[in-house]
């Protein structure tokens, strides 16, 4: 709706309105008519919205106000002093969170939020209040009388272990109020801690902890965890920014940079020259070694360079081919069908597989001829159409796009790793493809589309493999120890253009999205093309506090230098608010240990790593992290954890 493009909050949903208002009258509506960060102004309709559905109930309004920047707390308590009418019992705002929380800061009486925030970043509002939560005006905001437990507790809790408020300040920060003690103290001065301590989750108790109470709980509850899901977390998804979007191809850069390392294992090596005109879909570089994946030209043109240039995932430079192109796209001659599956071997599928370049293109580049050649028996394909990281939705229109395709390179897999099953998994936020998925596969016995709940990291190769299979991978083990081959739905549809139009892997589905990026899309990107040009073509990002990642927000790599090129395994690149955080000590809260998909012990590694004891690290099966992340996401310290088991992994590879 309009609302969403300038005050950045919308009414609520009318059965949740209903639910609130159902035992209140006498109600006064405040509504913000301003937002500073789009310098609009607006005479707000939601307010007039609320007011029938409150009507529509019964309800006296007895009153109302239209206040320009709600969050400017000096100000709206200019405006609102003497604003409310003798016999007002509840206030309603109609503002993001940060408004309500200043109306809520003024009022003797209970405040409730009429709105939901959409998206909040940066410095909000003329209040130049750092937003430290999503400003979400939906989450706690009506249970806890207006004052947010994410922002105003410094360990952002709203439950779990807490050492307790000492004189009403934090034990982490002694400057700080305890923001739960606040709100016990607001709702009991409104009369309304009942309605607190009744509801049906476990809310902090700011005073004491009961540890025998805790351990039982988690215990119980990591038993029956998600199906036998272990850990994970439910960030912002932010895929509504692009996941109604149709591919587009985007337009053939003049200049294509394409490095030698673009897959797990060894660089490829050129076997063109300086001055060569090559076609597309013509290899350009050749493998070196069993790891490892050759590389073929993305268009028709001229080879201008091979030198050093920045590589995309570390910035440090790599040997790269430059090709400029000649705009005709003309197809080499080794670009041709290969014939009908049904008459190819496994060992010839695998040999298209490698001599195209295919590699995973989930993010990790593995070579996709290794993994199915393995060495083991494999009873199942498992394809990945989880796309479990927010904001990327490339998988998703891949899968809603090229469907036909997905299930082409399935079939090619199975035949080619000796596999009887075929699964394509896929998150429940994706009904749209879920349907379309299940329609097409029908009549096709061996082949099952398994609905997974969304949650981060569902898409993790062990996590699906444990899901559906019901097998769990070994320590340090591979999925073909437990006959499993996984791999990316765009992997598949790469698969599919190999053998049925000759076509190497030399561009790929990419999400540019995020936040901040002003014209988010999905596109199919020639391998080489400068990530600038990308996103200055998507009409660049907005505000300064940003940072670019190549992948999702979650697991993507942070970039400085945007003139470096997209790859294979390029699957996004995201425009996010930067997050400015001080790690402070860590409270040992176990909350990092909660959310280890991996069932590891997250606290130990900032430790170690600290102390340089790699030994340690080890012992606690570091090299067992997938570095996805949940555990520096919920960390109430702050903590670089990620990073410093990156650290520690370096270290015990290199034998410290």
């Amino acid at each position: 709706m309009q609302l969403e493009d300038y005050t950045k909050f919308k009414l609520k949903r009318r059965e949740e309105l209903d639910a609130v208002l159902a035992d209140k009258d006498d109600l006064f509506v405040v509504a913000c008519n301003k937002c500073f960060k789009e310098l609009v102004s607006f005479d707000e309709p939601d307010c007039g919205l609320f007011e029938d559905i409150a009507r529509e109930q019964g309800k006296n309004v007895v009153g109302r106000a239209k206040i320009d920047f709600l969050c400017n707390e000096p100000l709206t308590t200019k405006s609102f002093q003497g604003l409310l009418p003798e016999g007002t019992k509840n206030v309603f705002v109609s503002s993001c969170g940060l408004g309500i929380q200043t109306i809520t800061g003024l009022a003797e009486i209970p405040v409730y939020a009429a709105s939901d925030t959409i998206a909040v970043d940066g410095h909000h509002g003329m209040a130049l209040t750092t937003t430290l939560c999503g400003a979400c005006g939906q989450c706690y905001l009506n249970m806890t009388g207006g004052i947010c437990p994410i922002v105003d507790c410094s360990k952002s809790l709203l439950n779990g272990q807490c050492g307790g408020a000492k004189n009403g300040k934090c034990e982490v920060d002694k400057e700080m109020d305890c923001g739960w003690q606040l709100i016990y103290e607001r709702l009991e001065k409104q009369g309304r801690l009942d309605e607190l301590l009744n509801q049906p989750v476990e809310i902090r108790d700011y005073s004491k902890v009961n540890f025998k109470f805790v351990s039982e709980y988690v215990k119980s509850v990591r038993e029956n965890r998600y199906e036998g899901y272990y850990g994970g977390i439910h960030p912002v998804e932010h895929k509504e920014l692009s996941d109604h979007l149709a591919l587009v191809r985007f337009p053939d850069p003049l200049t294509l940079v394409v490095p030698m390392a673009q897959h797990t294992g060894a660089p490829a090596q050129p076997i063109v020259e300086i001055g060569q005109h090559v076609k597309m879909g013509q290899k350009i570089a050749e493998a070196q070694g069993f790891v490892s994946s050759p590389i073929h030209a993305s268009v028709s043109g001229t080879v201008v360079a091979i030198e050093m240039r920045p590589h995309t995932v570390n910035g440090t430079e790599t040997l790269s081919i430059i090709i400029q192109s000649d705009g005709m796209n003309t197809l080499h001659e080794s670009v041709k069908p290969a014939g009908e599956l049904e008459s190819l071997t496994p060992d010839e599928i695998i040999e298209i597989v490698r001599d195209k370049g295919i590699v995973g293109m989930g993010g990790a580049g593995f070579p996709t001829a290794v993994k199915l050649k393995a060495p083991k028996p494999i009873d199942l394909v498992l394809l990945n159409g989880c796309e479990c990281e927010p904001v990327l939705t490339a998988d998703h229109r891949v899968l809603l796009e090229y469907a036909d395709e997905v299930i082409y390179g399935l079939k090619a897999m199975m035949k080619a790793s000796g596999a009887e099953k075929g699964v394509i998994a896929i998150e429940d936020n994706k009904p749209d493809a879920v349907e379309l998925l299940q329609e097409k596969t029908a009549d096709m016995p061996n082949i099952e589309i398994v609905t997974a709940k969304t949650k981060y990291p569902q898409g993790a190769e062990k996590m699906l493999i444990k899901r559906v299979m019901g097998r769990e991978v070994p320590r340090g083990g591979l999925p073909m120890d437990v006959g499993a081959v996984v791999a990316n739905v765009s992997t598949a549809k790469a698969v599919s253009d190999a053998i049925q139009k000759g076509m190497p892997l030399i561009e790929r589905a990419v999400s540019v999205s995020g936040e901040r990026m002003i014209n988010p899309g999905n596109y199919i990107v020639k391998n080489g093309t400068s990530v600038k040009e990308i996103i200055n073509y998507c009409g660049g990002v907005e505000g300064d506090d940003v940072t670019i990642k190549i992948g999702g927000p979650m697991m993507g790599i942070k970039i400085e230098n945007l003139n470096v090129p997209a790859l294979k395994c390029s699957n996004g690149i995201v425009a996010v608010e930067t997050i400015c955080k001080e790690a402070v000590e860590c409270i040992k809260c176990g909350r990092c240990v909660d959310v280890c998909p991996m069932e590891l012990r997250p606290l130990y590694y900032t430790k170690y790593a600290l102390s340089e004891d790699w030994e340690g690290m080890k012992t606690q099966n570091v090299m067992d992290c997938i570095e996805c992340g949940c555990c520096e996401y919920i960390c109430s310290s702050k903590i670089p954890i990620v990073e410093r088991i990156k650290i520690g992994k370096t270290a015990i590879r290199e034998g410290k």
